[in-house]
């Protein structure tokens, strides 16, 4: 599903770029040239407020700093380059970051309920963002019939988030997760449900709520990377020569980011970003050509930010890999394929010893 979804989305842009003229694209996009690549560390900054509220939340149970913001940092870009670039809905990055936790020595269940908690911080942040957005567009623009319905159709789905906080913090909602998986899984999917200790997740999960301040903090820390953020879509214009307004640079930003997240089932927003960027830049007058541009600058930068984030992972995962074979192939294992393996370990560990002289 997620496959077809996803050229779906593909097919889309590229017609959004046919439709308006991909000449037209291109010479917005190369007049701005090599100054494009101020944005791979201007997106450093946004991604560092969210770790540090993710941090906030961490910290109660990680007091010797195994998981530090370093640490933290270099998880955010791989979870958010799982989300961006690779074919998962939008939760995938949130299941590699649990387990990136764990190799630090991190408690599972602590894990696990530090990003529970983060991602919906971060879903009630976006909520106040967009509306934020809408609000401040409504009092500028000629459009106040669509933004007006716009506003209250996040209005009217705001129990949504308000439901699901409740159900996670009161319900017990891993447990009986648990149980149904438990009752109505079977094979792979089952013994995953039987791993999941739901009791001491649920009760994680309640022990990190019940410290208010350190969720608001990391709210805090949440909205600010919104903010921050939004002003990637401020510099590119002002890159391709197109300059707008604070207030149009917030409610563009989220507007986009909310239908994104809203069409999760999309891998990498493919379309979805492109479509809601021109629909925005035709209310607050942005020509359709720069638009696609913009979405474009935009994908290329998640592309060369996020590129280096994957081959990392995948190279730490290749290494753990082979230290597990190390230690499977020590004296006394009772595992019967590490034959060969004792010794090619111990040849590499011989090259990386410092002879004496």
């Amino acid at each position: 599903m997620g496959y077809v979804t996803g050229l779906l989305g593909l097919a889309f842009a590229i017609a959004l770029v046919v439709h308006d003229g991909w000449h037209a694209v291109y010479a917005a996009i190369d007049r701005a040239g090599w100054v494009l690549l101020w944005l791979l560390p201007f997106h450093f900054l946004p991604l560092a407020l969210d770790v540090f509220g993710w941090r906030v939340l961490l910290s109660p149970r990680d007091p010797r700093r195994r998981a530090a913001i370093p640490v933290l940092f270099w998880i955010a870009t791989v979870r958010e380059a799982v989300n961006r670039l690779l074919p998962v809905a939008s939760i995938g990055g949130e299941v590699v970051g649990v387990r990136l936790l764990k190799w630090r020595g991190i408690d599972g269940a602590a894990a696990t309920a530090s990003v529970i908690i983060e991602v919906l911080v971060t879903i009630v942040g976006q909520y106040l963002f967009t509306a934020l957005g809408l609000v401040l567009l409504i009092g500028s623009t000629a459009h106040t019939g669509v933004l007006g319905m716009a506003l209250a159709a996040l209005a009217l789905s705001l129990p949504v988030p308000v439901v699901l906080v409740v159900l996670v913090r009161h319900g017990g909602m891993f447990a009986r997760l648990q149980a149904l998986g438990r009752r109505w899984l079977t094979g792979r999917a089952a013994r995953v449900a039987e791993l999941m200790n739901g009791h001491q997740l649920d009760r994680e999960i309640r022990v990190l709520y019940a410290r208010h301040v350190r969720v608001f903090a990391a709210g805090g820390w949440q909205f600010g990377g919104f903010v921050v953020g939004s002003f990637e879509s401020w510099l590119i214009l002002r890159m391709l020569g197109h300059p707008i307004g604070v207030v149009d640079t917030i409610a563009l930003e989220a507007v986009t980011q909310t239908l994104r997240q809203m069409i999760f089932i999309v891998p990498a927003g493919l379309g979805v970003q492109e479509g809601s960027l021109v629909l925005m830049g035709s209310i607050i007058g942005l020509p359709a050509d720069l638009s696609v541009a913009l979405a474009l600058v935009k994908r290329m930068r998640e592309v060369v930010f996020g590129v280096p984030a994957l081959v990392s992972w995948q190279w730490a995962e290749m290494h753990r890999l082979r230290r597990q074979r190390c230690v499977d192939a020590r004296p006394g294992s009772s595992n019967p394929d590490t034959s060969g393996m004792e010794s090619r370990c111990r040849e590499a560990t011989d090259v990386q010893r410092p002879r004496n002289p």
